[in-house]
């Protein structure tokens, strides 16, 4: 349910609420947050509330340190765990100057400015995430260790897999947030799982992918366990991805999603650095089933791209590298306009690829571009991308470019 401003004031007072967390995050995705008690309510509405900016990287330094948050009562949550007698409430926040500008490191801002610019153009773009994370089981000083809940498999269940009973209390946790997971299993790494979402517009689903990783790693932390989302944990073993499927309506017979797909293609490695923020994450790229050329197939996972086996209003496509380290506002920012590339610029889509990757010889492999193979190369395709310099403030592109 989305709440306006005057139901968000009478819940609060309705339920019980004493503390409003104002949740916002850093450029490279990382959440944050700042509380406030009910009386406070109405003058964040109002005016925002003030934090110091230049304890957050990227965010400023001492000289123009103050910024202001401002929530957005159509994002109103409880946080289920918290306690039932004085209740805990969450609203994701956009961020502004002293004087109303917008921060331009607000990437949640970024995502907004994305989505309009689409609706200006006539298109809505719709995305569903599927984040794999590992369970590893806590010392006895509370720290993660080497260790995994278990040694299972793909979709392998109780009691060789240790993580069922997690996955159904994030399942249910998530729930009762207002976010209906579609599945969940065991995957094939040791100690490995996925939970899937329905798709939804793109806000709510950039949202939601910071909502689940705040949920598995409260609810692992409860049940003695850590959460790990990089995107190579254990060097060998499966890595973590961030699955995106990804649609555009109106669709006018597919057409539409195959000029966004083309677009995609287009402009993955301007894209990367940002999907792929780590230099962990290229140790994932070209092994168990996770992309390392810049292909496209109908169902075949060895794909940059596939077009999963679906009908309907469930028809879309799916985008295999970027991994659970990625700030998904910036993500879905880079993907809506990429597509929107595609479809003004009727870009053609390459031949497709209709083999196994893991599998063909060098003389196949030659004929393909292959995704930037570390942080570096990724960094200097995109200072030297037009597409990303139009799309992504100068700032926040300084700070990838010199952070991690």
């Amino acid at each position: 349910m989305k709440y306006s401003y005057d139901e968000v004031i009478q819940f609060v007072y309705e339920e019980d609420v004493k503390f409003i967390r104002l949740a916002f995050c850093d450029v490279f995705g990382k959440q944050k947050n700042i509380s406030i008690m009910p009386d406070e309510l109405e003058r964040a509405f109002k005016y925002g509330i003030v934090f110091d900016a230049s304890a957050i990287v990227g965010f400023g330094d001492e000289m123009n340190s103050d910024l202001l948050i401002h929530p957005d009562p159509e994002t109103l949550s409880f946080l289920p765990w918290r306690p039932e007698h004085g209740k805990v409430v969450r609203m994701y926040s956009t961020i502004t100057y002293p004087d109303g500008t917008p921060f331009e490191c607000d990437t949640r801002s970024i995502l907004i400015n994305a989505v309009n610019k689409a609706k200006e153009e006539g298109y809505t773009f719709n995305f569903g995430a599927e984040q794999e994370f590992y369970l590893f089981k806590l010392d006895e000083k509370g720290k993660p260790s080497e260790e995994t809940c278990d040694e299972a498999g793909y979709m392998d269940i109780a009691p060789d897999e240790k993580g069922e009973n997690i996955r159904r209390e994030i399942c249910l946790t998530l729930e009762q947030m207002g976010i209906k997971p579609e599945s969940s299993h065991h995957e094939e790494g040791p100690g490995q799982n996925e939970i899937d979402f329905k798709y939804s517009d793109a806000l709510s689903a950039a949202d939601n992918a910071m909502t689940f990783q705040t949920v598995v790693k409260t609810v692992a932390s409860r049940n003695g366990m850590y959460a790990d989302f990089s995107a190579k944990p254990i060097p060998g073993k499966p890595g973590n991805g961030f699955h995106i499927n990804m649609s555009v309506k109106p669709d006018n017979d597919d057409t539409n999603m195959k000029l966004m797909m083309a677009g995609v293609l287009d402009k993955i490695s301007d894209m990367t650095a940002f999907l792929n923020p780590t230099d962990n994450s290229y140790e994932r790229f070209g092994e168990h089933k996770a992309p390392a050329y810049i292909t496209w197939s109908s169902e075949n996972r060895s794909q940059l791209v596939r077009i999963p086996a679906a009908r309907g209003e469930y028809r879309r496509i799916e985008l295999r590298s970027p991994d659970p380290t990625t700030n998904p506002y910036l993500a879905f920012a880079l993907l809506i306009y990429a597509g929107l590339h595609g479809i003004k610029d009727n870009l053609e889509i390459p031949e497709e690829a209709r083999f196994n990757l893991y599998k063909e010889g060098e003389e196949v492999l030659k004929n393909y571009k292959t995704l930037p193979k570390t942080r570096d190369k990724a960094v200097r395709i995109a200072l030297e991308s037009s597409f990303i310099r139009e799309h992504i403030p100068m700032e926040i592109l300084d700070i990838y470019s010199n952070e991690r």
